[in-house]
């Protein structure tokens, strides 16, 4: 494909099942609801032109697995608006591409270089490739109760220490906004002649503001996974996976994929992202700096709400946190005498306000391109009147820090593979875990698969346990109960790990 013909007002895969629909062809192909005429209250509610558009792999709408026509030019297209050299469109959500991307540089038993502080979707990458994890520990800031990014010395010494390992894994920029320094880092790691992996889920917007972090791709990242439907516009499940350089093959990059990725894909979540980059490449940048004015506007009102404590610019140059994005507002309400929890649902209840996550000490509402003055004017007036609620101030609920990282004594997918038991929580202190569990989101793991569960973790599984916070991960969470390993002297038993508890 020429440059030329790399016009961004483009949309291919649409035009191609406009084509199909105006053509009036007769389908005898799935899906089952034939356009639509199989389930007409599916397609009263969502549109007759919707599921038109559903439709299924064919020559002339192109295959998702081997991509020669009119997804591979989307694909090429979105390659170009992020400055990479290949673009693989995603319908398992970004999960699947951080599966693939450690599972193109990773063989059963090699070591790769990952903060602890890793979505769940890390774990079952490596669960899936029998990689071996050596853990960046993030710094800590204490005041928020959450992880911020790591130190170039950190990852330097990391290095050193395991020069075998097969690629180094990074997030940019945290869930609460935090970014690493990404170039600096990425240079180091070069050096060494090791891969930089990036979950980016939350830095699809990154690109088009030069005011906010640096995105993976132009910092240099080998392979960067971007959530496309969380902050570019497109379909929920629908994500980016983003390559360049010669130290990952991109043809095992995509049969990777092609292992992971379902083969009936959602041509409704295709075209998403097929106008989403249509979008971000002809008004990005005009949408970018709107929505920074706008919660720059809303985090000044924040700020001056007694009761109520913004995180902001002023963490950069902490330990672990280079530059922030605004786009987070992130609210800690540990002076309230509340948990965020608490004030999240009453948030939701009172105020008709959905938060992206709460976690002990603070809330997280998360601004995209699709907010107005009027949803960030409800917002500050929905904290202004439940902080001025609260008679008193300065009565702090929580002071628990995070628990320090837990031993890790098996890999993940020996854990998770080897025959387990059932204990209570108290009981199963000391014990090789075989599950992760977490709160969703962040769906950052407090324990995982082969690491040893300690009393601090315990501890602060009750805490959440007292919260009523829903914890995800246990097989038996009613029972409070989680599995372990089941070993027999210095050999762990591997047998079923799904027998009944």
């Amino acid at each position: 494909m020429t440059q030329k013909s790399l016009n961004q007002n483009k949309l291919p895969i649409y035009d191609a099942l406009q084509n199909y629909r105006v053509e009036q062809t007769t389908s005898f192909h799935v899906p089952g609801h034939k356009q639509g005429q199989g389930n007409l209250e599916m397609a009263k509610l969502l549109g007759e032109s919707c599921l038109k558009l559903d439709l299924a792999c064919m020559e002339d709408l192109d295959f998702l697995s081997r991509p020669e026509g009119v997804i591979k030019e989307a694909e090429t297209l979105a390659a170009k608006l992020y400055g990479a050299e290949n673009a693989y469109f995603l319908v398992n959500g970004t999960t699947s591409g951080i599966q693939a991307m450690i599972m193109s540089v990773c063989q059963p038993g090699d070591k790769i270089i990952i903060p602890r502080n890793m979505h769940k979707s890390v774990i079952s990458g490596l669960i899936l490739s029998g990689a071996q994890p050596v853990y960046l520990e993030p710094e800590i800031n204490t005041f928020w109760g959450i992880a911020m990014g790591v130190k170039p010395e950190t990852v330097l010494k990391t290095l050193k220490e395991h020069p075998e390992a097969k690629g180094v894994f990074l997030i940019n920029p945290t869930y609460y906004g935090a970014a690493s320094e990404l170039e600096t880092i990425i240079k180091l790691v070069h050096t060494f002649g090791k891969p930089v992996l990036i979950d980016e889920a939350h830095g699809a917007h990154l690109k088009f503001d030069s005011r906010l972090p640096i995105c993976g791709i132009t910092a240099g990242a080998d392979l960067v996974a971007s959530s496309t439907h969380k902050l570019g516009g497109s379909l929920t499940q629908s994500s980016l996976l983003l390559q360049q350089g010669k130290l990952v093959d991109p043809a095992k990059l995509r049969t990777m994929l092609n292992l992971i990725q379902t083969t009936s894909p959602s041509y409704l979540l295709l075209v998403s992202l097929d106008i989403a980059r249509k979008q971000l490449a002809l008004q990005g940048e005009k949408l970018a700096n709107k929505m920074y004015t706008l919660v720059q506007q809303a985090r000044k009102a924040i700020r001056e709400i007694d009761g109520l404590v913004l995180l902001g610019e002023e963490i950069i140059g902490e330990p672990g946190c280079f530059a922030f994005d605004p786009t987070k507002i992130v609210v800690n309400v540990r002076e309230l005498g509340l948990s965020g929890y608490e004030f999240a649902q009453i948030l939701r209840k009172n105020y008709q306000i959905q938060v992206e996550l709460a976690d002990l000490f603070n809330i997280l509402a998360l601004v995209s391109i699709g907010d107005t003055p009027e949803t960030l004017n409800k917002l500050v007036r929905g904290l202004k009147d439940l902080a001025k609620s609260r008679p008193l101030k300065k009565m702090v609920k929580y002071a628990l820090p995070l628990p320090r990282l837990p031993e890790m004594v098996l890999t993940p997918r020996e854990a998770f593979f080897a025959q387990g038991k059932s204990l209570s929580l108290e009981e199963a202190i000391g014990e090789i875990s075989s599950e992760m569990i977490m709160a969703y989101p962040p769906g950052i793991p407090l324990i995982c698969p082969g690491e040893k569960i300690t009393q601090e973790i315990v501890d602060y599984l009750n805490l959440f346990t007292r919260e009523k916070i829903k914890l995800q991960g246990m097989l038996n969470p009613a029972r409070r109960q989680i599995k372990v390993v089941a070993e027999t002297g210095s050999k762990t038993i591997r047998d079923s790990h799904w027998q009944a508890i």
